[in-house]
Formats: structure tokens, sequence, C-alpha cells
């Protein structure tokens, strides 16, 4: 396909739209700041969910440790952003590059580990950077991070998540997605057909580790206020469960999964006392009879029907 084919142009025209709709909507107050926060929170879950599905769905590596990154880019954005007045899209790269260096520094030791093994190496990295944060003084040890800039607003959010879900889709795509499912399938097999696994597992490590970084300066320039509890086990699992409920290796299953759990858990802030059951008993049904998540491993098709058809005849010939 051609980069700038009518499907493109397309698709490029309703982004621009939803932008320009989503502002004017801000402006005018139809959006206020208790919509504007859930459709934060609801973008800031899809960039973690459709991120740590490369990881766990693509890949086949079973990580506990997302929060980990998630804390380290929002701890590097609120820094940059409070302590020196850098750019907050400077502050966002950063907090992404930081991030993937620390996926790449814990990827290349413990990814030779697999199943079991690699999430308690996974889990005991999100734990070290959590205490880590608990004891430095710079960056407000566990009393927390305050007065960060709000510069998060939907503009941010919305690119940020379009581009999460760009990029990701393109690289699963690619020839090196396709070396990282055939990890997952078999590694073993994988190994034999020359395809370098570890470093294919460094590699979608780092990646969702950067956009987690990403999520964690959205977060960060958001809520004014940031603190290592805010990113410890739970949140791991948060994340995970979002991407088991929407499907693994599916990245429109990410985006639902992120959604849909956002959309449940501010519903159910009403009623306290019953929120986590509530939540609960919905996941059980879920797995229960759709153990492979709402969209199993249902993928993006950017092809119209005659498209499709076209190429298959054209193959044919």
């Amino acid at each position: 396909m051609k980069a700038f084919n009518k499907n493109n142009i397309i698709q490029i025209i309703i982004l621009v739209a939803i932008i320009i709709i989503g502002n004017v909507l801000v402006s005018v107050g139809i959006i206020d700041s208790y919509i504007e926060l859930n459709i934060v929170l609801i973008g800031i879950n899809i960039i973690l969910a459709v991120s740590l599905n490369l990881i766990v769905g693509f890949t086949g590596l079973f990580s506990l440790g997302h929060a980990a990154f998630m804390s380290i880019g929002a701890y590097t954005s609120a820094v940059l952003t409070r302590n020196f007045n850098s750019p907050f899209i400077f502050a966002i790269l950063m907090s992404g590059l930081v991030a993937s260096l620390a996926g790449i520094l814990i990827g290349i030791p413990t990814l030779r580990l697999k199943g079991d093994y690699l999430a308690i190496a996974t889990l005991g990295f999100g734990e070290i950077v959590r205490v880590l944060a608990l004891n430095n003084d710079y960056i407000g040890g566990a009393i927390g991070f305050n007065d960060i800039p709000q510069y998060t607003n939907w503009n941010y959010t919305f690119i940020m998540v379009v581009l999460t879900v760009v990029l990701i889709s393109n690289f699963v795509k690619s020839s090196h997605g396709r070396a990282c499912i055939s990890i997952r399938e078999n590694e073993i097999a994988s190994e034999a057909m020359g395809i370098n696994t570890t470093f294919y597992k460094v590699l979608a490590f780092a990646i969702g580790a950067f956009f987690a970084g990403i999520a964690g300066s959205l977060y960060a320039n958001y809520f004014y206020f940031i603190k290592p509890d805010s990113f410890g086990f739970m949140k791991s699992i948060d994340i995970l469960v979002m991407v088991v409920f929407g499907g693994l290796g599916s990245i429109p299953g990410s985006i639902i999964g992120a959604l849909s759990l956002t959309v449940i858990s501010t519903l159910l802030q009403s009623i306290p006392d019953l929120r986590m059951v509530i939540y609960a008993v919905i996941l059980f049904l879920i797995m229960l009879f759709r153990p492979q998540g709402i969209m199993g491993d249902t993928e993006f098709r950017l092809l119209n029907k005659k498209e499709v058809k076209h190429n298959v005849s054209s193959k044919g010939k």
C-alpha cells in the first residue's frame, strides 16, 4: 500500500476532526473537568495496555513490572518540568527514553528466564524501583512529589494514544514483529530458523517500556502529585487485567479492555464497599465464558474488502 492512499488520507482527516471536535467541546464546557479526567485516564490506560500487550500478548513474556516503567517515566517528567522547566514534549520523549533504557538494562539479564521465573524477576524489579523512590528525598520519598505543572490535556493525550497504537501496530506487522510472534509460538523453532530470540525479546521489552514511560509522563503532568505507592504491584496487575480482558495478541482488544475497565471502575466509585467485589465478578464471568478475551486475537483491518480481493487475485495470478 502506498503511504498516502485514499484510506490513509480519510483516517488522517478523521483523526484531525476528532482533535478539533474535542477542543471545541472542552472550550464550550461540554467536556468538563470530570469528563476530561476520565478521558485522560482512559488514554493513559490504553497506552499502558497496548504497550504491555506487545510484551505479553505478542512476544509471550509474562511481565509483572510494567508499572515500574510507568513510574520511571512519571518521575522523569516531573523532575524535568518542575525542577528544570523543560518543554513538555521534551519531557515526554525523555520519559520514554529513560524508561526504555531501564527496560534494556533489566531485560538483558532477566529475559533469559521464562514463564513464572520471568514474572517473579519483573515483579522484583518493580518493587526495587518502588523502594528506591520511597527512599529518595530528591523526588519526595514516601511523602510524594508535588507541584508538578499540569501540561497534559486532550491534545497530548489523544496524540500519544494514536502514536502508540499506530507505531506498535506497524511494528507487529513488520518482520521484527513477526519474529516476536514466532518467539511466542515456539522459541526453540525460532532459534532454529536463525532468529536472535534474546535480541527480539529485549527489543519488545524496550519498546513496551518506552510507551509505559510516556504514559507515566502524561499521568504525572495531569495529577500534579505522584507517590511511589501509585505504581506498585497492584497497578501492574490492573494493566495486565486490561490486556487479558481485551484479548492477548489483539491491539483493538487492549483498547477495548482499557476503555471498559476504566469506565466500570469509574461507575463503581459510588459504591466503594462493593466496588472491588463487582469488579472481580465481572472479570470472573468474562474469563469463564470468554477466556480468550473480548476480542480474542483480532487485529486491525486497514484494507477494505475490494483491496483484499484484489490482492488475493493478484497473488493467484
